[in-house]
């Protein structure tokens, strides 16, 4: 049986495995990986305060981010019509051509898990919710 210790380690292996894949995904495309997981989370107009804030970081950063997604092309920032101090930010169509290469680049949580039998696919599921909370 593992222990707490065991599982912790086993985790950390894992996180640490998903970010080396998720930067190599985006390097490949010329991103950081901030700026992949910002473009990600654009399938609809966002306001750049909730970007802010579901990513769990300052504006000013996501700002930065978005300045050079903008330079790059792949998104677009108008005046938000309900408050025009507020900035919301789009994919361009070169962004959703991108935002599409990084998914199929980015296999390690399909290959990840894909080693599992559909059982443990659901005994996984199951047992990170709970420790989700």
């Amino acid at each position: 049986m593992a222990t707490s210790s065991e599982a912790e380690a086993v985790l950390f292996d894992l996180v640490d495995l998903y970010d080396r894949a998720y930067q190599a995904a985006a390097a490949e495309l010329s991103l950081s990986s901030a700026q992949a997981c910002l473009l990600g989370r654009l399938d609809e107009r966002r306001g750049m305060g909730a970007l802010a804030d579901e990513l769990g970081c300052d504006a000013s950063n996501i700002t930065q981010i978005v300045v050079r997604l903008e330079a790059l092309g792949l998104v677009t920032r108008e005046r938000d019509p309900r408050d025009r101090r507020a900035r919301l930010v789009a994919r361009t169509p070169r962004g959703d051509e991108i935002n599409r290469r990084f998914a199929a680049a980015f296999t390690f949580a399909r290959t990840t898990v894909g080693r599992l039998s559909p059982h443990e696919q659901d005994q996984l599921t199951a047992l990170l919710r709970k420790a989700l909370g």
